[in-house]
This record gives C-alpha cells, structure tokens and sequence, in this order.
C-alpha cells in the first residue's frame, strides 16, 4: 500500500522560489515533469487561482500520492504515468499545443528514497532496483549481474565521477561470481571494500557515488534531461519560464549549458570577424547564478543541501 500522509514525508525543495520564478500569468497551463507527490504543483495551484498544471511522472506510487493529495483542485490539475521527455506527444494526446511554464526537480523524493524495497538507498536492505518506472525492465540488479567490468567501470567513473571506478567493477564482478547480487546492502559492502580505507569519503558513505551512476544508467537520467529541456523547450510559449532543480553537477552542467546556448547571439568561432551563424536569442537566463537553499532550509530539510535552481525565459523570436 502506497503511504499517503505526505506532509511527513516530503519537503518540496527551494518552493517559495520557484513559485516566484514561474509566476504565470492568469490562464497559464504548466507542466511539472517530475511532479512526484505533489508539493511545487499545490504551492502553484494554491498561489496561482487561475491556472493549471500537467503533472508527469515515471513512478506511480508518487502519482497516487499526489492524486490524493490535489484532488481539492479538480480539473485544473490533470496527472499523467509517463517521461517528461515524451511531453510533446503527452501534451498532443491532451489537446494541448503550447505551454507558459515548466518546471523539473531532478531529485529523488522521500517516497523512493526512504522505502528499501525500491533499491535506491544503502540505509536499509532492499532489492536492487532502483528504477523510477517499475514498469521498465532492466533493474540495477540486472546491470551489475550482467554488464561487463569494462561496461561497468564506465558507467561508475562517467555517472558517479569514482576515482575507483574500475576497482569497483573489478570487485563486482568477483562478486558476482560467487552468488548473484540481489540486494542493496550486499552492493554497498563490495564498494566498501574495495575503495582503500585511506580514501574513504569523510562525510558520505563510500558507496554513495556508485549507487548515483547505476540509478542515473538505470533510469537514462542525464538523456532523459537533455531530450526533455529541448522538448519542453519546443512547446513553452514566448514568455514562458522553464525552472530546474538539479542535485548534482552532471545535471546542473547540462542545464547550464543548455540554458546558455539558448541565451547565445552567436555561435561563429572566435577568429571569424563578421557573424555568419544567424544564431538569435532564444532564452533570458533569469538566474545569474544558481540559486541555492538557505541554511535554515537545509536544516530542516538536510536532502535539499545539494540543490541548484535555475531559470530562463524564452523570447519571441519570430
């Protein structure tokens, strides 16, 4: 059964600015591609009386929360089991050809990390799962049984930027040689164990950056995102914002970039004197810099110290 009181259990990250930096006008229609138990879609809903909200996301024990949880707000919130990056097609089945906001939070919620039977966390055993969408196939089990040292070394040292990686997938693949690995806590003793004590992370666990490049390969995070801010990017509205809530550099890297090219007169390389590229202004970065939780946020919720916020508008440029 799906645990439904989600005020105990999750916290939307950095709401009150991202509310500030959607602002809709009256009528807009936003989607929140990760709306997970609802918390940034009620905050909008709640300070924006007249708009309404597309809620996307992979897991469906999250849908069923936040189906509960915005019922009050009837028809202007419309929930849907899919990936944000399919939201042109999402947005075509629904009637709906352009949007004025869109909003992601890449971050795990509290729904997926605090329960041991979806395999993300090494707090408590569970099975390795760690998909988002248990409707898919391939689990984190069936990559670290099945994928070679080679294969895994990659996805450890590109996804979880290890030092160790191949170390690592050397020590799983012994491993698994002996008996099949099943579970969570038996993954995170093989990573132990085969980082040098002397290197051992002094205030994360050893395995923590393992555990974030097998989620990331599992679910195709970091593909996922890149095709999802350009998809969302051909649907929003001039005027529109897109907002996004990243947890760690590799995502932030992505839309930083993505929302700088976006922001780009000119494309030309440096030792051409005339622009011949005809780039033209696409967005308006309307954060300078990522904007980060305050201290008194991350000490009442520790999991938002790692978020980054940023934001841009799109321009008209037609």
């Amino acid at each position: 059964m799906v645990e439904t009181d989600y005020p105990a259990i999750h916290q939307p990250v950095l709401m009150r600015e991202v509310v500030k930096l959607l602002s809709p006008e009256p009528g807009a229609v936003i989607v929140d591609g990760t709306i997970g138990m609802g918390g940034h879609c009620e905050a909008l809903l709640s300070a924006y009386p007249t708009i309404k909200i597309i809620g996307i996301d992979r897991d469906e024990d999250a849908l069923s929360i936040s189906r509960e949880r915005l019922a009050p707000y009837g028809d202007r919130v419309h929930l849907v089991h899919g990936n944000y990056r399919d939201c042109v097609d999402i947005l075509r089945t629904l009637g709906v050809g352009q949007i004025d906001g869109f909003l992601l939070d890449l971050g795990l919620s509290s729904l997926q990390l605090d329960r041991s039977e979806r395999g993300f966390s090494f707090r408590a055993s569970g099975p390795l799962d760690m998909r988002m969408d248990r409707t898919s196939r391939a689990s984190a089990a069936d990559l670290v049984n099945d994928a070679s040292v080679e294969e895994l070394s990659g996805i450890i040292s590109r996804y979880g930027e290890e030092r160790f990686a191949h170390r690592i997938a050397r020590a799983i693949v012994a491993a698994r040689a002996k008996g099949r690995i099943e579970t969570t806590d038996e993954l995170a003793r093989i990573v132990y164990d085969a980082i040098p004590r002397k290197f051992h992370p002094p205030r994360i666990h050893p395995a923590t950056r393992t555990f974030q490049a097998l989620r990331i390969a599992v679910n195709d995070e970091l593909s996922n995102l890149e095709n999802g801010l350009e998809a969302s990017f051909s649907v929003l509205s001039a005027g529109g914002v897109m907002a996004v809530i990243s947890f760690h550099s590799l995502e932030d890297r992505i839309v930083k970039g993505f929302f700088r090219y976006k922001a780009l007169s000119c494309i030309c390389p440096p030792d051409i004197p005339v622009c011949m590229c005809d780039k033209k202004v696409e967005m308006h970065v309307l954060t300078k810099k990522p904007i980060v939780p305050s201290d008194e946020e991350i000490d009442a919720n520790p999991r938002a110290r790692s978020a980054k916020l940023r934001a841009a508008r799109k321009l008209d440029v037609s």
